[in-house]
């Protein structure tokens, strides 16, 4: 291609990039309407940049990762302060490629075996748990802090048995739980420290973000997250030795870490002999595990960039809306029924909702709170799965549970939440607030 045709095509591409920015910019602007407008729990906030790399990166016709998640995966991982973040299908996906990962016969007497024990709780989304039972290993299952959902270190040091091999946790809604505390842990016993992060992107821990305390940590960018790719995760993770794992079990299950279009990264391609294959048989087709397809489109990866750009103001509108509803709560005298969430002491959270327990002896029941408040377009959620251990889904899969898990019943009976995302600004929160104490007088 000449210079000319190459400007030509420059030229071209930046008129529709424009005409996507016109584009956006011509939408409609929907107000808020109070008692019309429904509140969602969670959502995404999208601008013309973040179109405008979608279209960029269609135009490419590259439709498998390509330059934009490079530069995507490049530019979270500096952002999270790993030296490595590898991109994937979805937080769910990057959960289960981050436990598989360290089941690798590669790690030889390191990897972990079926029937090993992993340590986490109950009060959460079942995928952080997921993974364990698909890789043939028993969650072992402690009880959580009421006010902020996360584990009580000590039942972490109590579940610890000659058959645990890992730490599993999320970070719960944004809050970190005591990483410093369970890092030490895991360290004293020898244990693989995996952090799910999937709620917490820009969250920090004594000054650490999450995701840095641990082997390997994910995330996931469904719209509801802190930054969305529409569907999309990544793993995170600062030892080349797991990130090659991680990259095998996403690609097929492929010994090649060959990216995308590339070939012979390694320089000897066709001299490889590996397991009872021929000597010189192709590394591009060699398998060293029975691997998945978890992959993402150069597409998804463009919007995610776009994202990334704007993390630092989404996350400081979700801590503003938080402590806006903590005055607010307080103030309304809500706290006579309500336990209000806290942060982990040495946390500074990047919120991913409000946590609300309906405290023992108010006359308010949750049910019936949830339901008011929806009726009257406040979305709200339970806090997931509630207490895993009584889902339909885990009733009969093999674990341990440790102590009692009080508190974790206490949040699937009584416990939900309300958001916080930058979508929502001051005239949701005044409208919300008001909705509260108006139904804590309604409802007693």
């Amino acid at each position: 291609m000449s210079s000319d045709d190459v400007d030509a095509e420059t030229e071209r591409r930046a008129g529709i990039l424009d005409s996507c920015r016109r584009y956006f910019d011509l939408r409609p602007k929907r107000d808020f309407v109070a008692g019309v407008t429904y509140i969602p729990a969670s959502g995404k906030v999208l601008d013309a940049e973040d179109l405008v790399h979608l279209v960029d990166a269609s135009l490419d016709l590259w439709l498998t990762a390509g330059r934009f998640s490079e530069a995507f995966e490049t530019g979270l991982a500096e952002y999270c302060g790993t030296k490595y973040a590898r991109l994937v299908s979805s937080g769910s996906s990057a959960n289960l490629l981050a436990l598989t990962a360290l089941t690798s016969p590669k790690l030889g007497d390191k990897r972990i075996e079926a029937g090993s024990e992993i340590l986490t709780v109950a009060a959460g989304f079942p995928t952080t748990v997921g993974p364990i039972i698909q890789n043939n290993c028993v969650p072992v299952f402690v009880d959580v802090h009421v006010e902020t959902g996360n584990a009580i270190v000590a039942r972490l040091a109590d579940a610890i048995s000659p058959k645990t091999r890992a730490i599993m946790l999320a970070h719960s809604l944004g809050n970190p739980f005591d990483v410093a505390a369970v890092a030490a842990l895991a360290e004293d016993h020898g244990l693989y420290l995996i952090e799910d992060c999937c709620d917490a992107l820009g969250a920090t821990f004594q000054g650490r973000q999450v995701g840095t305390w641990g082997d390997v940590a994910t995330l996931s960018f469904y719209p509801a997250h802190h930054i969305t790719m529409g569907e999309g995760g990544a793993v995170l993770t600062s030892r080349r030795s797991i990130l090659r794992l991680v990259e095998s079990y996403r690609d097929w299950g492929r010994d090649c870490w060959c990216p995308p279009g590339k070939d012979n990264t390694c320089g000897k391609r066709f001299e490889w002999q590996l397991g009872e294959l021929p000597a010189g048989y192709d590394h591009k087709y060699t398998y060293a595990h029975i691997g998945y397809t978890l992959k993402v489109t150069d597409m998804r990866a463009a919007v995610g960039l776009s994202q990334l750009s704007k993390i630092g103001q989404f996350v400081a509108r979700r801590r503003e809306n938080f402590v806006a509803y903590v005055d607010a709560f307080r103030a309304a005298g809500l706290e006579e029924h309500f336990i209000l969430p806290v942060a982990t002491p040495g946390a500074a959270p990047s919120w991913f909702g409000f946590l609300l327990t309906v405290r023992d002896g108010s006359p308010l029941q949750r049910s019936k709170v949830v339901q008011y408040l929806e009726a009257r377009k406040i979305g709200t959620r339970q806090l997931f799965g509630g207490n895993l251990v009584k889902q339909p889904a885990f009733q009969h899969t093999p674990h341990r549970v440790v102590g009692t898990l009080e508190n974790t019943d206490k949040i699937m009976n009584d416990s939900f939440w309300i958001g916080v995302w930058p979508g929502i600004g001051q005239a949701e929160r005044d409208y919300t607030v008001d909705i509260f104490a108006t139904m804590a007088r309604e409802l007693l």
